[in-house]
Order: C-alpha cells, then sequence, then structure tokens
C-alpha cells in the first residue's frame, strides 16, 4: 500500500500541474483576464501569469525526479496550501467577488468544491511525505556509539 502511495500521489500531482498549466498557457489572454479581476495590483498579476505556470511545470518535472521527489512533495503542498488559504478568504467573502483564475474543468467548480478539492491533494501530498519520511529514516544506518 505504501508503495502505491508513493507511486500514486506524485502522479496525480504531477497530472494536476500539468494540466493547470498547460491550460492557464493555452489561454493566455483570458488567464491575464481573469488575473486581472483579482484582488490584487496588476503588475503582481502580470508576475503570476508567468510565474504559476511555470512553477506548476516545475513541480510537475521534479515530481519525475526520484532524488528530488520528496522536496517536490513538500513545495507542491505549499503551492496549494498557499491556493487553499486564497480560496478560504474567497468563500469568507474577503473580498466582494473574485473569479476563479484556474484553468479548463478547475474553473467550473463552485468555491466549495474546489476548496474540498485542494484539502484532497493536500492530505495525499502530506501522507506521501510522510511515507518517504519513514522510508529515508529506515534507510539510515543506526549511529555509531
Amino acid at each position: 500500500m505504501k508503495a502505491l502511495i508513493k507511486f500514486t500521489v506524485p502522479l496525480l500531482l504531477i497530472l494536476l500541474f500539468t494540466y493547470a498549466a498547460a491550460s492557464k498557457l493555452l489561454d493566455i489572454g483570458r488567464f491575464r483576464l481573469q488575473l486581472y479581476l483579482q484582488p490584487f495590483p496588476h503588475w503582481f498579476a502580470d508576475l503570476l501569469l508567468y510565474l504559476l505556470p511555470a512553477l506548476e511545470l516545475a513541480l510537475a518535472l521534479l515530481l519525475c525526479i526520484p532524488r528530488w521527489r520528496l522536496i517536490a512533495l513538500i513545495s507542491s503542498a505549499c503551492l496549494l496550501a498557499v491556493f487553499t488559504v486564497y480560496i478560504s478568504l474567497a468563500l469568507l467573502h474577503f473580498w466582494d467577488e473574485v473569479p476563479c483564475s484556474c484553468g479548463g474543468i478547475l474553473n467550473r467548480m463552485s468555491w466549495n468544491v474546489h476548496l474540498a478539492f485542494n484539502w484532497a491533494f493536500i492530505l495525499a501530498a502530506i501522507t506521501a511525505i510522510a511515507l518517504h519520511l519513514t522510508d529515508n529514516q529506515a534507510a539510515k544506518p543506526p549511529a555509531s556509539p
């Protein structure tokens, strides 16, 4: 079961981040417009326009490399946590109205569904991180007295 989780979670994250980045880049004009409607300055939206897809693709790539997988899992959980905080603030009506700047099918989710979706991926990433850490601890030789 551990091996299945350690294989499946990175694969799901790779699919998620690749899909999210591709949908943003394939309709970059729409993504830019949605970012400009967000409750932050346009200069920050311009930065996110390229930074978010690049980060998502970089994480997808790093998740493919066993040596970098643990760092990529931790980074993935952190990125998803940032998105989740943002979604939570939207649900709490911190802003008047915030359009989702996600792409593709993710854009069609309600805020509540999006929040549950993110939490599911965060918990999956944390589980995979824990399994990687326990395997790394078990692989270390005992300390000499």
